[in-house]
C-alpha cells in the first residue's frame, strides 16, 4: 500500500530559493544548477534524486559519498569530497540549517492536530471504517484514517489522521493513535500513545531549537503494546515494532527505534532513540538504553540494567553499566566478600 505520508507538504523549491531563504552564500556544483528542483528532504542513506539531506559527521563519509541526495547541506572542511551528483550548500551549522529547511517543506510537522477533523464529527466522513469493526462511544476517528474489519476502538480512544488501523485489533480506552500504520491482530491497550513527535533538538548556548519529527510509526503484526506506553514517530526514518513483540506498561520508546520480531520489553524500560533491537531479545524492567547501540538477536538484558554499549547476540548482560551476566555476578560476589571481610576486622 502506497500511503500518502502524514504531514502537508509544500514546495518543491529550487536550489536557488533554498539558499535564498537559508542564507547559503557559497555552493559546490559540477553537474546541476540552482534551478534544479528539490522535492522532499531526507537522510543521506534514504535519499534520492531530488532530496536535499545534511552531512557534518567524518564518521558517515562513506554514506555522503554514496548518497543519491540532489543537494546537501556540507561543513566548510568537506566540500572538495562532495560527489559529482550533488550540489553542495556550504554551512558551518548543517545540522540546524537542515532543520530549517525541514520547517520549509513541512511547516506544520513541530505541530498539526491529531485528527485533522473540520466538520465537528466524531468520525470524520472520509474515514474508512471496515465491515465488523466497532468504533465505540466518544472514540475520535481522524481525517481519511482506515480501521480494519473486527477491530474494535474504545471509548476515547483518537486515531489520527491517515493513520491506518489493520483488522482484528483492540484499542483501548483513551489510547491515541497518530502518524501510524498498524498491522493486524495488534492490541494497544488503554492510554498508550503512539506517534507523537519524538524528543529532538539541537541543543545550543542561545536555547535549544525543535528538530521537527518527519517520520511514522510502523507495527506489525500480533504485537501487544500495554498500557501507559509511548511510542515517538520517527525523525526521518520511521519507528518499528516488529511482528509478535510484546510491550508491558509503562515503557518509553524513543525516535527511530527498531525493535526486532517477537521481543519482550517489560515495564519501566527506556530504550533511546536510534537503537536496534533484535529478534526475540528480552529487556527485564527498568532497564535503559542508551541512543544508537544495537542489542543482538536473542539476547537478555537482566532487569534495573543500563544498556550503554552494543550487546552480541544471544548474549546476557545485567548491571549498571551492563555487562557480560558472569562478570557482573563475579563482582558482585567480590564486593560482597569484600564488605564480609571488613566486618570482620571491624569486630575484632
Amino acid at each position: 500500500m502506497e500511503h500518502p505520508g502524514f504531514f502537508q507538504k509544500v514546495g518543491p523549491f529550487r536550489i536557488a530559493e533554498i539558499c535564498e531563504k537559508l542564507k547559503i552564500e557559497e555552493i559546490v556544483s559540477q553537474n546541476k544548477d540552482q534551478d534544479t528542483l528539490l522535492n522532499d528532504v531526507a537522510s543521506l542513506a534514504s535519499s534520492n534524486e531530488g532530496h536535499l539531506s545534511f552531512f557534518e559527521d567524518k564518521k558517515l563519509i562513506e554514506t555522503f559519498q554514496s548518497s543519491k541526495a540532489s543537494a546537501c547541506f556540507v561543513k566548510p572542511q568537506f566540500k572538495d569530497q562532495i560527489p559529482s551528483t550533488m550540489v553542495g550548500l556550504i554551512t558551518n551549522k548543517p545540522h540546524e540549517t537542515f532543520v530549517e529547511a525541514i520547517n520549509l517543506f513541512y511547516p506544520t510537522a513541530s505541530f498539526q492536530g491529531a485528527t485533522q477533523n473540520t466538520n465537528g464529527a466524531l468520525i470524520d466522513p472520509s474515514a474508512v471504517i471496515e465491515e465488523g469493526a466497532i468504533v465505540e462511544a466518544g472514540a475520535v476517528i481522524g481525517k481519511e484514517a482506515h480501521i480494519g474489519a473486527d477491530t474494535i476502538i474504545c471509548s476515547g480512544a483518537v486515531i489520527g489522521y491517515r493513520t491506518y488501523i489493520g483488522r482484528n485489533c483492540k484499542i483501548g480506552p483513551n489510547a491515541v493513535v497518530t502518524h501510524s500504520l498498524i498491522g493486524n491482530e495488534v492490541t494497544i491497550h488503554s492510554s498508550a500513545a503512539i506517534g507523537q513527535d519524538g524528543f529532538g533538538y539541537i541543543m545550543g548556548p542561545g536555547g535549544h531549537k525543535k528538530v521537527p519529527q518527519i517520520g511514522r510509526v510502523i507495527i506489525q503484526d500480533k504485537v501487544e503494546i500495554g498500557a501507559n506506553t509511548s511510542i515517538d514517530r520517527g525523525a526521518l526514518t520511521d519507528t518499528i515494532i516488529g511482528e509478535g513483540t510484546k510491550i508491558d506498561n509503562l515503557v518509553q520508546i524513543a525516535h527511530n527505534v527498531v525493535i526486532g520480531c517477537h521481543a519482550v520489553i517489560v515495564s519501566q524500560t527506556g530504550i533511546s532513540g536510534s537503537c536496534k533491537i533484535g529478534n526475540y531479545v528480552v529487556m527485564g524492567g527498568q532497564t535503559g538504553a542508551v541512543g544508537h547501540i544495537e542489542i543482538g538477536d536473542g539476547a537478555q538484558i537482566a532487569a534495573s540494567s543500563n544498556v550503554h554499549k552494543s550487546v552480541p547476540a544471544k548474549a546476557r548482560y545485567g548491571g549498571t553499566p551492563a555487562k557480560p551476566m558472569k562478570q557482573w555476578f563475579k563482582e558482585i560476589i567480590a564486593v560482597e566478600k569484600m564488605v564480609e571481610n571488613r566486618d570482620k576486622k571491624l569486630k575484632k
